[in-house]
């Protein structure tokens, strides 16, 4: 049998880790449900230095896990990111962490591809017999496997195409002899416009897909809408600085009261393309609930010659949808083909000292190859 540790700290480490996972709807609390909510993490240290706001950015390897279409704007010709998080590191468990790659190469000036992968790891957990020795240990992850296409329809706007395969393995036989891995598929419809007066906009459609299945009911994965602006300013030769803004909204349906089975039975079992639809209008607590389910995420990042970079951002949900609330900060260096980034993350509001969220650092290793101008 699985020992009592393991029973209960992979479930608290779930709830700990998201807020788009379940959590105790005590009081007014209701936060949205999803699986693999992994999918809606910042992938890279830029974009974790940003306040996770990434849908209009300036585009570079990493655009593909937050606005495909931006990845045919990049100036090199293809690139390859390496990106690493490890999670909860003041806790005593191994092997807990986010590792992501990514790729593009451009055909020509208007068509790129992109390949990449997510892989979260949930730690390693001892399964124990009845009289408390160890039997095997067991490394719950979650997976995706993801390619775009991305076009630019002229010289200011383009449209991508994502699709990607979700493979989540929770537990094992041992644990639940009903269990089985989780596995779908999804696509990401998304758009991408600049002007030369340094505005962008961004919007992305992610995580269109199927619901997932563990054994038992159907789960919704993180459907999500995302809408996105920046201002780039050129101060002069040497200097730029920009200014982002993210907004993000699960098209998840928001969980029912669960003291109803009806309206449960109801919530468990709608089609997946009309909950991407109703999740705008079917919170119990009506508009005024609905707005507080987006979530608002602010970024800065200033450069110098194009080859350092300081970012600072913060994100922020409501504290009945999840009560994420962190800042964040981070800085990076480019020269020649190769770069390096680094974030940290400070949790703020009530009880910061027991956040999940406290110190988490990303880093990641960028190549850039053939760009027209050597920086």
């Amino acid at each position: 049998m699985i020992s009592k540790f393991t029973k209960i700290i992979l479930p608290v480490l779930l709830l700990m880790m998201f807020g788009e996972t379940s959590l105790a709807q005590s009081g007014k609390e209701n936060p949205i449900t999803t699986a693999v909510p992994f999918l809606r993490l910042a992938a890279d240290a830029r974009t974790g230095g940003m306040g996770d706001v990434g849908v209009a950015t300036s585009p570079d390897v990493n655009s593909m896990f937050y606005n495909g279409s931006k990845t045919v704007f990049n100036d090199a010709k293809y690139g390859i990111g390496l990106n690493y998080t490890p999670w909860l590191s003041e806790l005593d468990v191994k092997n807990l962490y986010q590792i992501s790659l990514s790729s593009f190469y451009k055909l020509n000036e208007k068509e790129a591809i992109s390949f990449g992968f997510r892989n979260f790891s949930l730690g390693t957990f001892t399964l124990t017999d009845n009289i408390g020795q160890e039997v095997s240990t067991y490394k719950p992850q979650d997976l995706a496997l993801e390619a775009g296409y991305s076009r630019k329809l002229s010289d200011k706007l383009g449209v991508g195409l994502s699709v990607r395969y979700i493979n989540s393995k929770l537990a094992n036989s041992s644990v639940n002899s009903n269990y089985k891995s989780g596995s779908a598929v999804a696509a990401d419809l998304s758009a991408f416009y600049m002007n030369k007066k340094g505005w962008n906009f961004g919007a992305a459609l992610t995580n269109l897909g199927s619901k997932i299945n563990y054994g038992g009911t159907d789960s919704y994965i993180p459907a999500n809408l995302a809408l996105g602006a920046a201002y780039n300013k050129k101060i002069d030769d040497d200097n730029k600085i920009s200014f982002a803004l993210d907004l993000n909204k699960l098209m998840v349906p928001t969980p029912p009261d669960p003291s109803d089975p009806a309206k449960v039975m109801a919530y468990e079992n709608k089609g997946v393309v009309g909950s991407w639809f109703s999740s705008f209008g079917d919170a119990p607590g009506g508009f005024s609930e609905e707005i507080k389910e987006f979530q608002l995420g602010l970024g800065t990042e200033y450069t110098y010659h194009d080859q350092f970079s300081v970012r600072a951002g913060y994100f922020t949900e409501n504290k009945l949808k999840g009560n994420r609330n962190y800042f964040t900060v981070g800085a990076g260096v480019m020269y020649k083909v190769a770069g390096l980034n680094f974030s940290y993350l400070v949790p703020t509001g009530n009880n910061t000292n027991n956040n999940a969220l406290k110190n988490t650092i990303r880093l990641s290793l960028l190549f850039d190859f053939n760009a027209p101008s050597t920086k």
